[in-house]
């Protein structure tokens, strides 16, 4: 194995603004033997990110900054070429952190999964039953506590946090609106059913807009943009409304000091509301509990996917960097390797 040629992404230099493909440069290294307690993974499928951008301009976030020449981060799927842990299997398939590589040597620790329910989509284990369908359910169950009856509110409600966290809250009852841009997007969200959608391209006075969907206000706001979006639902929140924080997508590429502030914060008091963000990994004991009735809905057709593929390594900084430029975006973004 150690003549084993493989490829990985790295970044090339500290991100300003938005990225682009010249951030990222792809290398290519010689695999070292597989140790004792090692297992070798070829990866088959790796996911590109969003959230990854609050890592690439030098700043630590909540995971330290990535430096240049380091592996991009990112979710995969992979398969035991070689094995030398006691645990691990040739042909054995899991999800992990693997980065932006088609291959991974792993020492067994770290995010680390093994796929044994094979009814779901393979890929839907960095998807809907990876970090970002986690994120939307204990955001939803621990953060906000969302409850039958209320009004749920899901901003960027087409991405794969947004999509999932609209559909297990309607699984639980709730009333969701969805802002999303495209009328192509707000018909999927209307087709795996959102209540009611606001496309952002075509809705000149959002808050109207959401008044108009909610008319009695909203009891819990899923935020995948922002500070400006948090700032405009702040009036249209109920009292005792919770405020999810879950990504900064409009954000990720402003430095700090040009960011919008927040203005309605006279709303927290009057209204009682509560703010809060989650780093999903504070959850990982309770994975398996939430995979297995999502992996059920999705076997149930209650649960949709979408995604956008892309085939091979060469395809990664592209798909990564036109997140932030195209309004087309819409699903999870799978890389084929």
């Amino acid at each position: 194995m150690g003549s084993r040629k493989h490829r990985r992404v790295i970044l090339e230099r500290a991100i300003v603004g938005k990225p682009t493909p010249e951030d990222f440069r792809i290398v290519e290294g010689v695999l070292p033997e597989t140790g004792e307690g090692q297992i070798l993974f070829r990866i088959l499928h790796a996911s590109v990110d969003p959230g990854v951008r609050s890592r690439l301009s030098g700043g630590d976030s909540y995971s330290a900054a990535l430096k240049p020449n380091e592996t991009i981060d990112g979710f995969s799927i992979g398969e035991v070429i070689e094995s030398r842990h006691e645990r691990w299997q040739v042909g054995d398939r899991a999800a992990l952190a693997a980065g932006w590589c088609d291959h991974y040597l792993s020492d067994g620790k770290g995010y680390l999964q093994r796929i044994t329910d094979a009814r779901p989509p393979l890929t839907a284990w960095i998807g809907v039953l990876g970090v970002p369908g986690l994120t939307a359910w204990f955001g939803l169950h621990r953060v906000a506590e969302a409850k039958e009856g209320e009004t749920l509110l899901v901003t960027s409600a087409a991405g794969p946090v947004g999509a999932t966290a609209g559909q297990i809250a309607k699984q639980h009852g709730l009333k969701v609106i969805g802002i999303a841009g495209g009328a192509e997007k707000c018909a999927w969200l209307e087709s795996v059913g959102f209540d009611a959608t606001i496309d952002r391209h075509a809705t000149p006075d959002l808050a109207a807009a959401i008044r108009a969907a909610a008319p009695k206000g909203v009891d819990v706001l899923f935020d995948n943009v922002g500070n400006a979006m948090v700032d405009l639902a702040l009036p249209l929140m109920r009292p005792r409304g919770r405020i999810v924080v879950s990504g900064q997508v409009a954000d990720y590429s402003t430095p700090p000091d040009q960011r919008v502030g927040l203005k309605n914060t006279d709303r927290f008091i009057t209204h009682r509301l509560r703010m809060e963000g989650l780093v999903v990994f504070d959850d990982i004991r309770a994975f398996p509990e939430a995979q297995r009735q999502m992996a059920d809905w999705i076997v149930a057709g209650a649960l949709k996917l979408k995604e956008e593929r892309f085939k091979g390594i060469e395809s990664m900084p592209h798909a990564f960097s036109d997140l932030f430029e195209s309004n087309a975006a819409f699903g999870r973004r799978i890389v084929d390797l």
